[in-house]
């Protein structure tokens, strides 16, 4: 199946990583674009034995220039062997060519060349570019509400805020995934008219910057739901610090009480509203033979 090709992602080239320098060009990766910090990268040299021994360390070149890279290994869970996508990373002068899609469509090639059937990984619910990326864009699906998951990091993203990630699978070969990477996406106007007909769990406001912060939480008892997030996250941080642990804990909430009383994430979707950009994930009450996520103590 060809995957939908997003405009000027075509001058990179893909492929497993094998050389020493590039292994330590996917720990500046890390260092870089992801905001470690203090924490540690995953060292080249675990990097080759995770590539030797089934997982995956993959590039994106732009000429002989790493500009991005996938790590993942090979995952067990008791039943099914899968493959655990353990970061992406894009460096900040490539995160506008639609990179991370590309990366993970071609993470997604490999897997199945290996016989695999889902990729797992997690990421920060407070993100909607990272929901839009993974729900949206490529049709992975909730599976669970991870509470502060890796404990306290000193990365940028993370310091001085709870780690609690959604756990997400991403089932490869199913019809909804390759529509999607297809380009075959709801329209604006069904995005607008599902999000009208869905009870808001997460109110908010816009603080004193014109940046909104949550106000409240609402147990939802409607079919169809939408939970808020910060649209732009890094702007937050930016203009409304002290509204970060407000948010982590009014997201938290929102999901226990959804996950709890059955809901499932169906998509994530922007909607413009009074000349204001916001992102929710919509949320649909698991039916007979449906499956809710759940929550995870951390």
């Amino acid at each position: 199946m060809a995957v939908a090709s997003p405009t000027g992602a075509d001058a990179f080239r893909f492929r497993r990583l094998d050389k020493p320098e590039e292994f330590r060009g996917v720990e500046e990766i890390q260092r870089g674009a992801l905001g470690l910090g203090s924490e540690p990268p995953v060292p080249g040299s675990l990097q080759r034995a995770i590539q030797d021994h089934g997982g995956l360390v993959l590039g994106a070149f732009t000429d002989i220039y790493l500009a991005g890279c996938a790590v993942g290994l090979l995952g067990w869970d008791g039943e099914r062997l899968y493959h655990y996508s353990h970061f992406l990373g894009v460096r900040p002068e490539y995160q506008n060519h639609h990179l991370g899609y590309r990366l993970k469509a071609f993470q997604r090639d490999v897997v199945l060349q290996q016989g695999l059937p889902e990729i797992r990984w997690t990421y920060d619910p407070l993100s909607s570019r990272l929901a839009h990326l993974y729900l949206r864009r490529l049709g992975a699906g909730v599976t669970g509400y991870l509470l502060h998951h890796f404990g306290r990091l000193a990365t940028a993203r993370d310091e001085g805020l709870e780690t609690d990630r959604l756990s997400v699978t991403w089932t490869l070969a199913a019809p909804p995934v390759e529509q999607r990477l297809a380009g075959r996406l709801p329209t604006r106007e069904e995005d607008a008219r599902r999000w009208r007909a869905a009870t808001a769990i997460v109110e908010t406001e816009p603080g004193d910057s014109g940046i909104r912060r949550p106000t409240a939480v609402a147990e939802p008892s409607t079919p169809s739901a939408h939970l808020e997030v910060p649209f732009d996250l890094d702007l937050v941080r930016e203009h409304e610090p002290a509204s970060l642990r407000p948010w982590r804990h009014a997201v938290r909430d929102a999901f226990r009480l959804a996950l709890d009383l059955g809901y499932r994430v169906d998509d994530f979707v922007v909607v413009s509203a009074e000349h204001e950009r916001r992102g929710f994930y919509l949320l649909e009450r698991a039916g007979d033979g449906g499956t809710a996520a759940r929550v995870k103590e951390g």
